[in-house]
């Protein structure tokens, strides 16, 4: 079965009971038991419920994988994972480009703990080999990154980290598995934002745990259950409804993407361009393995100030100013003041975030509206000086 197939077709039956080619909603708290401790598999909506569960399936089939949960949130499901995996003493390894949410996660609860947090750049298998010692628990890892756009070799990421014994974890939020699968890549677990493309439409908080082995998931799903995190039924529906064009937002989202990074490519009042289906990207062949498509984000550097590039970014007709991304309607932020606040400016600075960074989340809306949106904004600000230099990445 083919995947924009999978997404509308697997576990999702017409209701058996009415014939509704759209399953309902079982926005149920609590479940009739027949005896004490006896139950036809749901006693009480925290720990189970029959339209999480279905999302849960088909989320572990999209991914390729066996096991899934799914939380009220993606820093949700990023923290049950670190929870089971890290103790006080333990290490893990993540690279300098990552999202704001999951710094502040790793360095503002779990270091405090006790846990050891090593960045390391993961282009550099050496650096990265050297890094994963015998206390290192997790290495985790976003590729494409947030907001940068950076790709790393996970299969080469988690031959060196299993080799150490180490588990490896991959956030696919920006790839989606529409257009990349890391437990086939060798990744012991994926996680989530479902907020941004797999819901897709702005309008759910929501994140998820996929797993394959039980040793690695199981620990997990007792803390979905234990710490209640749990999403509501009737978001779990939102986001089965919002899998079903996933396919189809991606391949709009990616061209858009390709469209608007060629566009700025070339202009003279952008410094540098992050998409990795640029050729000129560091990444670029990288991706072109272990992807099937480039991904629908854009950033990029603008040749100015940060004024600049804050009054440039608050003033599109088509981007809307605002966090998050993956939606069909076009996002627009300046990470380094928006997504990435909480990350020391000193340490953005290590990370390579410049204040006038910019990240895009195109649309599903036109191409063409959406690049004379920017050309529109980039035109309008003052010409800069010859001889700058100007780079794709």
């Amino acid at each position: 079965m083919e995947f924009a197939t999978r997404t509308i077709h697997f576990r999702q039956p017409a209701d058996p009971l009415t014939g509704a080619v759209t399953p309902p909603i079982y926005q149920t708290s609590t479940f009739e038991q027949t005896a004490p401790g006896e139950h036809r598999g749901f006693d009480y909506g925290r720990t189970n419920n029959p339209t999480r569960q279905r999302l849960e399936a088909v989320l572990a089939d999209l991914e390729h994988g066996q096991h899934a949960a799914v939380f009220g949130s993606g820093l949700a499901a990023e923290h049950a994972v670190l929870q089971a995996h890290l103790r006080p003493g333990s290490g893990i390894v993540v690279p300098h480009d990552v999202y704001g949410g999951t710094f502040r996660l790793l360095h503002r609860v779990f270091e405090p703990l006790g846990c050891r947090i090593t960045r390391v750049d993961f282009a550099d298998l050496d650096a990265l080999g050297a890094a994963i010692d015998t206390s290192t628990r997790l290495v985790w890892l976003e590729s494409p990154t947030n907001p940068r756009l950076l790709v790393y070799d996970i299969r080469a990421v988690a031959r060196l980290a299993h080799e150490r014994q180490a588990l490896v974890v991959v956030d696919n939020t920006f790839a989606t598995p529409c257009f990349q699968q890391p437990l086939d890549l060798g990744a012991d677990l994926v996680v989530h934002s479902v907020t941004k493309y797999l819901a897709g439409h702005s309008d759910v908080i929501q994140g998820a745990v996929i797993a394959r082995e039980a040793a690695v998931f199981e620990p997990v799903k007792f803390l979905q259950n234990a710490l209640g995190g749990v999403p509501g039924a009737f978001d779990c529906w939102l986001t089965l409804r919002g899998l079903k064009t996933l396919e189809l937002r991606m391949e709009r989202h990616a061209n858009n993407a390709r469209a608007i990074a060629e566009v700025l490519d070339a202009h003279p009042r952008v410094r540098r361009v992050y998409y990795p289906g640029l050729a000129g990207h560091p990444g670029h062949a990288v991706a072109a393995a272990q992807m099937s498509g480039f991904g629908g984000m854009v950033s990029f550097e603008l040749e100015g100030t940060p004024d600049e590039a804050a009054r440039f970014a608050s003033s599109r007709t088509f981007f809307a100013l605002a966090e998050s991304l993956g939606s069909v309607r076009a996002l627009i932020s300046v990470p380094g003041l928006m997504t990435h606040a909480s990350i020391p400016a000193d340490i953005r600075r290590t990370m390579g975030l410049s204040e006038t960074l910019i990240r895009l989340s195109p649309g599903i809306e036109h191409a063409r509206d959406l690049v004379a949106d920017l050309v529109s904004g980039l035109d309008a600000l003052a010409p800069v000086a010859a001889g700058r230099a100007h780079a794709a990445c």
